[in-house]
This record gives C-alpha cells, sequence and structure tokens, in this order.
C-alpha cells in the first residue's frame, strides 16, 4: 500500500533494491525497502529510508548519493555505486507518486 515505489539494479553487480514511500500531505510519513545484494547495498537503503522519514518530498529529493554515504561514514571506492542505486531509488519513488497525483 506504498503511495510511491522506485526501483534501481545494477545488473554489473546484481544488486537491485526497491524504495517504498507513504506520504502525508506532501511529507514522507514512513520509508521502507527491498534490497537484494551485497551488505553495502543493504546498508545504504536502510539508511535512504532512514534519512527520508519526516521530510517533505522536496527536502528528500535533495538528498544526494554523497549525502548518503556520508551518514554511513564513508564506502569503500568499490561500493560507491551502492549509494548511487540508494538516491535514484528514493528519487524515482518519489516521482512515482507524483505521477500518480497528476
Amino acid at each position: 500500500d506504498a503511495d510511491g515505489i522506485g526501483e534501481e539494479g545494477n545488473p554489473v553487480c546484481g544488486d537491485a533494491m526497491k524504495i517504498f514511500l507513504k506520504i502525508r500531505d506532501d511529507k514522507i510519513v514512513d520509508a521502507k525497502f527491498q534490497t537484494f545484494g551485497c551488505g553495502a547495498a543493504i546498508a545504504v537503503s536502510s539508511m535512504v529510508t532512514e534519512m527520508v522519514k519526516g521530510k517533505s518530498l522536496d527536502e528528500a529529493l535533495s538528498i544526494s548519493k554523497e549525502a548518503v554515504s556520508s551518514a554511513l561514514g564513508g564506502l569503500p571506492a568499490q561500493k560507491q555505486h551502492c549509494s548511487n542505486l540508494g538516491a535514484a531509488a528514493l528519487h524515482k519513488a518519489i516521482e512515482d507518486y507524483r505521477k500518480k497525483q497528476t
């Protein structure tokens, strides 16, 4: 019963993540994730869902891959792509919600 769902994946490493958002009055009231992949991908998904709770949609859209990586205390160079996936899945979930509103 999510209001917005965003999916992102990396066919090279096999990581796949989905972000599910519950939105009320343009605020994210809850966020959940489903991720298949390495520990870094799972950590990124979890951090993204924690970072967005209580934020407006515009505030959530400003969350970058760098912000996610920084919130985790940094990621090894070979795992930086995981933070890209998390931010992209979040942005797609917000886009999905906004499309459903029109």
